[in-house]
């Protein structure tokens, strides 16, 4: 079975850096879609929001224009491993930040444009992520 298992997230002041990673197991695919999310403290009613993709076929990526220039999605397919590298935070990046896999029919569509939570039927635990002021 799929499992995705996500590390490296803590406490920063704003300005810092925090990388996260998502170990990938149990995946029969090998091009698939890959998506870091995050949902902020009061919005759990609320859809996750999608941050960042990377299509594990070609490596292309996507951002969410709240991190760009900030965040980098990366993977080490020898680890079967993706990574976040998150820059410049600031405190309105406080969340939980989930990583997520698809099924392997997305293909790169997955970084032509904004993120969905629904088309992601893997998920990891989520790890936090909290950046004080």
């Amino acid at each position: 079975q799929v499992q995705l298992v996500e590390s490296g997230g803590g406490s920063v002041q704003a300005g810092g850096s925090l990388r996260l990673s998502c170990a990938v197991s149990g995946y029969t695919y090998s091009s698939y879609c890959m998506g870091w999310f995050r949902q902020a403290p009061g919005k759990e009613g609320k859809e996750r929001e999608g941050v960042a993709a990377i299509y594990r076929g070609g490596g292309s990526t996507y951002y969410a224009d709240s991190v760009k220039g900030r965040f980098t999605i990366s993977q080490d397919n020898a680890k079967d491993t993706m990574y976040l590298q998150m820059n410049s935070l600031k405190p309105e990046d406080t969340a939980t930040y989930y990583c997520a896999a698809d099924h392997g029919s997305l293909g790169q569509l997955c970084t032509g444009g904004p993120i969905r939570s629904y088309e992601y039927p893997y998920w990891g635990q989520g790890t936090q992520v909290t950046v004080s002021s």
